[in-house]
């Protein structure tokens, strides 16, 4: 669906600063700490070292790809495999960096490129609710949420590989389940700021999804059917909006 790029509506400077950015990010915080935790586990039981898991958390930036790279790598796949498979499966932060972009072209390229290093699928949907309500971002408030979260990502998951020699079975633990439960909340906490007139039209861009993604599940890979859907659920959002 697309986002009325509304850039120049004034803010209150409070609302602009790096702290709030800090504050808007702590409800994600637990879906971070939970996967990561879940990674760092999964990295040693994968023959990663601490190090090995840290760095890749500061590189790569990236859950479910960390996850596929450490099955690869357990099988012995090549290099230039794991990398293309790691491009097409964040492909899709090319999609949520286009929805910003219009919100923060003040800034030179370099912050952006600053901006959308640090963006992920959590952090897309905060900046996604902030536009529905306020129409405009700042940059130091984009940065405190980017900065937030990738801190503690990469503690995270280093604290899961430190503590990955006791607990084996993350998932028993519920964890696999708190980024689902956190990307629920985002969604309900940006269609409750939606406007009654467009709710209709944005609920039924939801139902489109659904469809669009059980459909194209059984024809490609998972990781092509969110792109896919994204991308024609968009357009459909874009053409059917009033």
């Amino acid at each position: 669906m697309s986002i009325q790029a509304r850039s120049n509506i004034p803010m209150p400077k409070d609302q602009n600063s790096f702290l709030q950015g800090v504050k808007d990010c702590v409800p994600t915080l637990l879906g971070y700490m939970s996967i990561g935790f879940a990674f760092g586990i999964v990295g040693v039981s994968s023959g990663l070292s601490i190090f090995e898991i840290a760095l890749m958390s500061i590189l790569v930036y990236a859950g479910s790809a960390q996850f596929i790279i450490c099955a690869l790598l357990v099988v012995n796949t090549p290099a230039s495999a794991i990398i293309l498979t790691t491009f097409i499966v964040n492909l899709r932060h090319f999609l949520l960096s286009l929805t910003i972009a219009p919100y923060l072209t003040r800034y030179s390229i370099s912050k952006n490129i600053g901006f959308g290093a640090l963006l992920t699928d959590e952090t897309f949907g905060v900046a996604a609710n902030r536009i529905a309500e306020q129409g405009s971002l700042s940059g130091k408030w984009m940065n405190g949420l980017n900065l937030t979260a990738y801190l503690c990502w990469i503690a995270a998951c280093t604290l899961g590989g430190i503590s990955g020699q006791w607990i084996a079975n993350p998932e028993a633990l519920g964890l696999d389940f708190a980024l689902v439960a956190m990307f629920a909340a985002l969604l309900v906490l940006q269609l409750h700021s939606t406007e009654r007139s467009k709710l209709k039209h944005r609920l039924s861009l939801v139902l489109y999804m659904v469809i669009c993604m059980i459909v194209l599940s059984y024809l490609v890979p998972s990781h092509v059917a969110v792109l896919l859907s994204t991308i024609l659920v968009a357009t459909i959002g874009v053409v059917t909006e009033r």
